[in-house]
């Protein structure tokens, strides 16, 4: 099983060793003439390729018009065959597939000493992607695949040289023009023209229009380095400079998440006493220097003591503050007295 290109395209020498079976496979591909079913044009549909009877006898077919109709298969990227006695050509291109009727299948039985010295079989086919996990289930290529097992593990199968004369494959070849190359030379028609034509037509021909001539361009160019004061030296490799631009900045898409304070050590506050009233708060100092009054001997610093710690209740001016040292109470009890005679004074004034 090779390929389109045939040993050209997988580099192989395997024509040396079939040929002697009377197959070869050629250095060509095969192509379809017009689009069905298949995108690729060298995915080949081929519903009349059948050229040997031993095909519907094998495979079981009975319900067929013709035999070279009786089985359709899908011959994608093959090469065709060249065969000659003791091969026998069994599936070919049919009538729609570039080149025509050309063998693309074929079968070789060898006898005991006629011409080898030992029996054996040999099934060549010219595209190994027929039986490909792609192709395989594609029209009747798993028919083909058992035909091919079944003439190589067969005993019972045997080539009828009845059929194989019978059978006409055609192995012209017909060359394609070269369109492209003619399509970049357009010339008006000759029988359109008023001039006389010559006698040598090889004249007609405008070979310079194609041609690349440096001889006379050469000469001022070596004198260019010259008139310009450069060295005459090839020219150097200009390292290249990639200048890689930073992205624009972009904001987040999200806010930063931060985290979240700590809770309160609410165990080393005392509640009642923070969130108690100043009456309250007035009360239980006034309870506290009670109960240490007259069991010390420090009692005009413990009324120092209750006098600045009710001033700090009240929010008065004269309150010390932490860090700082008790500042005098007299101070203190001057302001409350002050602000006892102004309350006092508006009072009078609203009666």
């Amino acid at each position: 099983m090779l390929g389109e290109g045939g040993e050209r395209s997988f580099s192989t020498n395997i024509n040396y060793l079939i040929e002697e079976y009377g197959i070869m496979v050629n250095n060509d591909a095969v192509v379809r003439t017009h689009y069905y079913k298949y995108f690729h044009p060298k995915e080949c549909l081929v519903s009349n390729g059948v050229v040997h009877g031993c095909v519907p006898a094998r495979l079981g077919l009975k319900n067929y018009d013709s035999l070279n109709q009786c089985l359709s298969f899908v011959y994608p990227f093959g090469a065709t065959l060249n065969t000659a006695k003791p091969a026998v050509a069994v599936l070919s291109t049919g009538s729609v597939s570039l080149p025509l009727a050309r063998p693309v299948c074929a079968f070789a039985t060898a006898k005991n000493g006629e011409p080898f010295p030992s029996a054996g079989r040999i099934a060549v086919i010219g595209s190994g992607h027929v039986f490909t996990d792609h192709y395989i289930d594609k029209e009747d290529n798993l028919s083909v695949a058992n035909l091919v097992f079944d003439f190589l593990t067969a005993e019972d199968f045997v080539l009828d040289p009845v059929d194989a004369k019978e059978i006409e494959v055609k192995y012209s070849k017909g060359g394609v023009a070269d369109t492209a190359g003619f399509a970049e030379r357009l010339r008006c028609c000759l029988l359109e023209t008023t001039e006389e034509l010559p006698t040598d037509t090889g004249v007609l021909f405008n070979s310079p229009l194609y041609s690349l001539d440096l001889g006379d361009i050469v000469p001022d160019i070596v004198r260019a380095y010259d008139i310009l004061n450069l060295k005459h030296e090839p020219l150097g490799l200009i390292p290249p400079e990639f200048n890689i631009p930073l992205p624009r900045l972009k904001m987040a898409v999200y806010p930063p998440v931060f985290r979240d304070p700590a809770d309160p050590p609410l165990e080393l506050f005392d509640l009642e006493e923070e969130f108690s009233d100043d009456q309250n708060q007035l009360a239980e100092a006034a309870n506290r220097s009670l109960t240490t009054v007259g069991k010390t001997t420090e009692t005009v610093a413990q009324v120092e003591e209750f006098i600045d710690t009710c001033a700090s209740i009240l929010g008065l001016a004269g309150a010390s503050t932490p860090g700082e040292g008790r500042k005098n109470p007299f101070d203190v009890l001057y302001e409350v007295a002050a602000e006892i005679s102004e309350f006092k004074k508006n009072l009078n004034k609203h009666e």
